[in-house]
């Protein structure tokens, strides 16, 4: 039998309308125009439409579809599709098959149900879905899916798509002007691109379905950690299972089908957490793959007795999850303007962009804190696990050193690599990197990319990757302007060079982000440190950070407020949801559970004494665990009051706020008690799956 590796070639694409099946079944000329269109140097019309929609339509049908759908992105964190069967009929009601280019430019989904923030009233009920046509159409499910962006009636943003798309446009225009005035004048198009590493966790669906917490929040709100967690160091890298392994090759022929070229797989740091990678892409295709990606993982593992989970802090006492942004920007003729290349202390064009971006996570390094603030990510950064909340970057030995001499007045020398020697001949030498890893740092300079590490792993690429290319474009805006109205373009370089590492020295940190030394001397460096999720939203609204925006024609100020408020509505029910769902637990099953065994143990002593045996030892049991049912009584009274109080703040940001400060120390309260109380109550009556059992079976 053909085994998968040989198939994989094979497979690669097949339910993907790619370039090479467009250049096939269209006629050359419609081609060659779809690729000025996908460049952006011309729109689409209707004419040319209509003939792709066409050999879109005779290819899905090949396939076996007998529907299409707008496939969108909206602001609540997931993917909407709206299905429609090809079937269309006639006047004389018989039915033909149809799809044109009208269809597959545009649809009109009910705009009043999903998040607005205020853009959209229920009575508003328009919305639009537009093509996005550097995104390849694939088929899934018998569905011809079309990757689309979401907008209201008004064409305001109403998803994640739409402001990544516009923050690439904005990083085109600004680096192809630095690099024009540099000198690069081949250059016509420069593309933001992405590599997101997902880390989820496994666990036997049986175990799911007995925890309420799991099945409504993604995350464990009571449970005690299990005896043996992570200690041990030996799951990183570690052998993977057969049902595992059984589980990655589904995945990975899964994704493979729909073009999405998964390469990394491994074990990770925590029991039952793992890791999935893909080849680098577009940014905007990133995006979507690592939606498809997410989709894969969740329902293969449902197919395979599992449930994956991607909260990004589904159990304490464990590494959380996170999805690690590998971000760069290639031109269209094929150059990585963050590749140093041997000599980075003279190519000017990589310090430059090097600089740029320094300059834009300095400046806005609230904005890059804000685009990973969700309430899963709250409980997982800082937790010595991922990057604090605080913004700094990584540059290694060599860049730094670099960087150093350019606030001194310009490059001259930058440390070589060499080679590692291990000391016997069995072993070959091994290429030295020039820099090390730093996984501590929420921004790091890895090669050729950097990776932020801060985004969690239910989060959509999007957000941090509109954020960060409309940042390094407003920088870029900056240099180039400086450049174009200069008689000297090397000296200004070297000027704007030399100011960027003077000023922003600041940002640039090597050591350990967990340190809690850290956290002192960035505050001595005067770098912001926002903690909480709420007041992190909160800046995207300062000034400076609306203008940011609106000078790119990313975000309007309309669509950031409305953004704010999607963001904290969705803290609030959230910690809300998380509070009754603690509340059902505590109350109607851990509580019963543990007055009943209060009982047995009163019952069980009184037996005893009866027949003068002395019973201390289960006095003193009951004692104890009575006095801790008193306190999850009291937890439980104190956190249903917080619940009714917080719908008394005058604001949504007030209303957040109190969710944070008031209801999740209630939760945590409750916590306490119960988790002491598992301790203690007869294993075979404790109502929940154990952390043991969950993580190691």
């Amino acid at each position: 039998m053909e085994t998968l590796s040989c198939k994989m070639l094979e497979i690669f694409g097949t339910n993907v309308f790619n370039d090479a099946l467009m250049r096939e079944r269209l006629p050359k000329d419609i081609y060659i125009r779809f690729q000025e269109i996908r460049r952006g140097d011309v729109e689409l019309t209707l004419a040319v439409a209509d003939v792709i929609a066409n050999a879109m339509k005779d290819w899905a049908l090949e396939k076996g579809a007998t529907h299409y759908c707008h496939w969108f992105q909206p602001m609540t964190g997931l993917t909407a599709e709206k299905h429609d069967s090809f079937i269309s009929a006639t006047l004389e009601g018989k039915p033909m098959i149809e799809f044109g280019g009208k269809e597959l430019m545009k649809g009109e989904p009910d705009a009043s149900s999903f998040p607005s923030g205020g853009l959209r009233a229920t009575f508003e009920a328009r919305g639009y879905t537009a093509w996005d046509c550097s995104s390849s159409v694939f088929v899934k499910n018998k569905t011809l899916y079309i990757p689309c962006a979401f907008c209201s009636y008004n064409g305001q943003a109403l998803d994640k798509k739409t402001p990544l798309l516009r923050s690439m446009d904005a990083l085109n225009r600004q680096a192809v002007r630095v690099l024009k005035a540099l000198g690069k004048t081949d250059v016509n198009r420069v593309i933001a691109t992405l590599g997101p590493e997902q880390e989820y966790f496994l666990i036997d669906r049986r175990f799911f379905e007995k925890r309420l917490d799991l099945m409504l929040t993604g995350r464990t709100l009571l449970g005690a950690p299990s005896p043996r967690g992570q200690e041990m160091e030996d799951h990183y890298f570690g052998t993977l299972r057969d049902r595992i392994a059984s589980f990655m090759e589904e995945v990975n022929t899964e994704l493979w089908k729909l073009g999405v070229s998964a390469k990394t797989q491994h074990h990770e740091t925590a029991p039952a957490q793992y890791e999935l990678a893909p080849v680098f892409t577009t940014a905007n295709v990133a995006t979507d793959h690592n939606q498809l990606i997410m989709e894969a993982l969740q329902k293969t593992a449902q197919r395979h007795g599992f449930v994956c989970l991607l909260h990004e802090k589904p159990f304490i006492g464990v590494n959380g999850s996170g999805k690690h942004n590998n971000w760069s920007i290639m031109t269209d003729t094929g150059i990585n303007l963050l590749d140093p290349g041997q000599t980075p202390h003279d190519n000017m064009i990589f310090l430059v962009f090097l600089c740029a971006v320094v300059r834009a996570v300095d400046k806005y390094a609230k904005l890059l804190r804000a685009s990973v603030a969700n309430p899963g990510n709250e409980h997982r950064l800082g937790a010595n696990e991922a990057p604090p909340a605080i913004v700094s970057v990584f540059l290694g030995e060599q860049l730094t050193e670099v960087f150093e001499q350019l606030a001194a007045g310009g490059g001259r020398k930058s440390w070589q690599n060499g080679y590692l020697r291990l000391g016997t001949s069995l072993l070959p030498p091994l290429p030295r990197d020039c820099t090390d890893r730093n996984r501590t740092s929420p921004f790091a300079f890895t090669g050729n990319k950097f990776e932020f590490r801060m985004v969690g792993s239910s989060q959509s690429c999007a957000g941090p990757a509109f954020v960060i290319n409309t940042i390094v474009a407003d920088i870029l805006r900056e240099i180039a302007d400086a450049l174009e109205a200069s008689a000297d373009v090397k000296t200004t370089v070297q000027k704007i060079l030399q100011k960027i590492a003077s000023e922003h020295a600041r940002i640039v940190f090597n050591g350990d982000n967990y340190s809690p030394d850290w956290i002192q001397e960035a505050a001595r460096r005067g770098l912001p440190n926002i903690p909480s999720a709420v007041e992190s939203i909160a800046t995207i609204l300062e000034p400076e950070n609306i203008a940011v925006f609106e000078r790119n024609q990313v975000l309007s100020q309309a669509e950031q407020e409305a953004r704010v408020e999607i963001f904290l509505e969705n803290y609030i029910q959230t910690v809300h949801i998380e509070a009754a769902t603690t509340l059902h637990i505590a109350k109607r099953q851990i509580l019963p559970v543990c007055q009943n065994y209060a009982g047995k143990l009163a019952a069980a002593a009184a037996s005893l004494g009866a027949v003068g045996v002395k019973a201390a030892s289960f006095g003193k049991q009951m004692e104890i665990v009575c006095k801790l049912i008193d306190e999850l009584r009291e937890a439980i009274s104190e956190l249903e009051g917080k619940v009714c109080d917080i719908s008394k703040a005058p604001s949504t940001f007030e209303e957040a706020k109190k969710s944070r400060e008031e209801v999740l120390p209630a939760m945590a309260s409750v916590r306490k008690a119960a988790d002491a109380l598992e301790m203690l109550v007869d294993a075979e009556v404790w109502p929940l799956p154990t952390y043991a059992e969950m993580l190691f079976l």
